[in-house]
């Protein structure tokens, strides 16, 4: 049973111990890029945050110029940065690269996706909404709804004159 013990807390010890010492090396470089929003339109703003980049740098992207990365105060070790969507960027995911200063360059795949625009005409309309079948079921719909509320009023003013 005491061997059991001492297993159990070593290996618990090991354990904590690893999991310390990856993140005593994760502030070396710089790591976890985060874009937000994920969802973004042509023309909206970026804003990206990287931890392990006390100093600050740069970021790139296909969808966006290069754009600056400045230190959050009172955090020593994030940096900030946003960034402009071309308005000519096509829809899908796109990639950040990050330079943080005297460190080497991260890139974070899929790290945001643009969006396309709304289609135009008939309301916003499109082939992928509603069919013909569909608008004929709805306004069937509509009308058996009419047909039940004159009903319902007329029995009810057939109603009153008893």
């Amino acid at each position: 049973m005491r061997s059991t013990r001492a297993l159990a807390v070593s290996a618990t010890a090991i354990a904590a111990l690893g999991l310390t010492a990856s993140q005593a090396v994760a502030w070396d470089t710089s790591s976890n890029i985060v874009a937000m929003p994920s969802a973004i339109a042509r023309g909206g703003q970026l804003t990206v945050t990287v931890d392990g980049c006390p100093q600050g740098g740069s970021m790139t992207s296909r969808a966006f110029p290069r754009a600056n990365l400045s230190p959050i105060n009172n955090h020593s070790e994030t940096s900030k940065g946003t960034a402009t969507v071309n308005s000519s960027a096509t829809p899908g995911a796109y990639d950040i690269r990050v330079h943080c200063t005297g460190k080497p360059a991260l890139t974070k795949s899929a790290a945001f996706t643009v969006i396309g625009g709304v289609r135009g005409g008939l309301g916003g309309s499109s082939s992928d909404g509603a069919t013909p079948t569909d608008m004929a079921i709805g306004g069937s719909l509509v009308g058996l709804a009419l047909v039940g509320g004159g009903v319902f009023w007329m029995r009810r003013r057939a109603e009153s004159r008893i």
